[in-house]
């Protein structure tokens, strides 16, 4: 359940159908960096074929993908900031860059063609970091990925000598590779060989991990968490097991897909939920049931939902109790939050909600920002036992906010646009409001279209300024809203429109 009772108490009303034609942004980007031609340190040999090799690959399974080879720094940034841009209203954004790279000091820098490296310090004006990459993909809406083909030897051995317990902090290894990263959830990051260590570049035109990415890529029905198992395990069959593929990242509660069909909502509900992951259970049991067995709790949680899909054989809800209190002992906020879901509806099993409120506490303390937006709606609404607290309600919709869940973002901005946040004025919510139409939010698209009145002029104009500032408005920035205004927030959306 989709917890905005705050838009429903302003009046929020279903989305209108357009005024005019529309097309829909890409809903898959992809941007394909490859690296061969290096002025100063030693040419890479297949890093050109593997990119161009997934870049073709992308292409057939759907993604839009912008290809840059031996690109400089500056062209590599300017890449960065385009692509940032589009992922924002993409469903799945992926980057793959497969180049030099090198960690130092726990920071992982990959390197453009035209690196001029002569000193150490010398690094961070040459190279572009792990970090900005996943600044620039992470803004998708549902599913952000960043591969790394760029495990290699050490470029810079006469400049930067890895075996320096200085410099070399923060490295698994002083041979070379990269170093683990800590991505946000919902982003997924993918390295060619394990932290620390070295990918190879194979005997043929493409590199083992290429191969064994691009061959599983394609499958359909084949769930993203098992495509990266089934990547490492073909990766170390190819290398006599001396190289393994490694991903960091938590991944979101749903099942995502490359290629296949249709995946379920971000904040899909129970029931939508069990009837994705039996999906994922009937294409792959044995997969998933040995990815639980070693106690990876997202598999768990999916084979406890899959078996609270009706319709299924496998329909089982005590066993779904146990699988998910399994996954809650081990310590999973998600696993509490998707417990608490279970047990505030009773799906299957009796209601319980005492239990219920405890672990959506649980999880909202972890910082689960759809636990944060719904414990804000219980102290709003006095639900579950709770005293009717709108300064609660309004904290924990403002961390959730902060957490990037875009129907909090429309809650406060429904406030701050009436003066009932403290310290958030009209530019506030404006900010809010169109960072949740980049973020997706049908709430937020559903209320700016159909009940523009509830937002003050002020609001508005600080919106259309927005707006224009991204080259999305062209009109006068004066806060009222009409149609030039409507075709600005549905292209903020990913919506274009064509006047009739």
């Amino acid at each position: 359940m989709i917890r905005h009772l705050l838009a429903l108490a302003l009046g929020i009303a279903a989305l209108a159908g357009p005024a005019g034609a529309e097309t829909r942004a890409e809903d898959r980007v992809a941007l394909v960096l490859g690296m061969a031609s290096y002025t100063s340190v030693t040419p890479l040999k297949n890093t050109i074929n593997d990119a161009s090799a997934l870049a073709a690959t992308l292409e057939d399974i759907g993604f839009a993908v912008e290809v840059r080879m031996d690109a400089t720094r500056d062209e590599t940034l300017a890449a960065l900031e385009d692509f940032a841009f589009r992922a924002e209203t993409a469903d799945i954004a992926l980057i793959y860059y497969a180049g030099h790279g090198v960690s130092v000091q726990g920071t992982t820098f990959l390197i453009p063609v035209d690196a001029q490296v002569r000193q150490a310090k010398d690094i961070v004006a040459a190279s572009v970091t792990m970090d900005q990459m996943l600044a620039a993909v992470d803004r998708a809406r549902r599913m952000s990925i960043l591969i790394l083909d760029s495990c290699r030897d050490n470029p810079f051995p006469d400049v930067i000598d890895l075996r320096d317990p200085e410099v070399a902090k923060g490295l698994t290894t002083g041979k070379g590779g990269l170093a683990a990263p800590s991505p946000d959830r919902g982003t997924l990051v993918a390295f060619a060989a394990r932290d620390g260590a070295v990918a190879l570049d194979g005997e043929g035109r493409n590199s083992p991990f290429n191969i064994a990415l691009r061959d599983n890529i394609v499958k359909p029905e084949l769930e993203i968490s098992l495509l990266f198992r089934q990547v490492r395990d073909d990766v170390l069959a190819a290398t006599a097991n001396q190289q393994e593929p490694t991903t960091y990242g938590a991944l979101p509660g749903e099942p995502f897909y490359l290629t296949g069909g249709t995946t379920t909502t971000a904040e899909a509900g129970v029931q939508e939920l069990a009837v994705a992951w039996q999906r994922v259970v009937a294409a792959d049991r044995e997969t998933l049931e040995k990815s639980a067995a070693a106690g990876d709790s997202r598999s768990i949680v999916g084979l406890a939902l899959a078996k609270l899909d009706r319709q299924s054989t496998d329909y089982a809800p005590q066993e779904a109790l146990m699988l998910l209190e399994q996954a809650v002992a081990a310590g999973d906020p998600d696993a509490k939050y998707r417990l608490a879901k279970v047990l505030e509806g009773g799906l299957g099993v009796d209601p319980d909600p005492v239990r219920a409120r405890t672990l959506y506490e649980e999880a909202a303390a972890a910082k689960i920002p759809a636990a944060l937006n719904d414990m804000g709606y219980f102290h709003f609404t006095g639900e579950l036992g709770l005293d009717k607290d709108r300064d609660k309600a309004l904290s924990l919709f403002q961390e959730a906010a902060t957490q990037g869940h875009t129907e909090a973002m429309f809650n406060v901005a429904s406030f701050a646009a009436n003066g009932l946040v403290p310290d958030l004025g009209p530019r506030d919510a404006a900010d809010l409001l169109y960072r949740a139409l980049r973020g997706g939010s049908e709430l937020a698209l559903d209320g700016l279209l159909n009940n523009a009145d509830k937002f003050p002029d002020d609001t508005w104009a600080e919106l259309q300024q927005i707006l224009a500032d991204k080259g999305l408005y062209d009109g006068t920035v004066d806060g009222s809203f009409g149609p030039g205004t409507r075709r600005a927030v549905l292209a903020a959306y990913g919506i274009f429109e064509t006047e009739n």
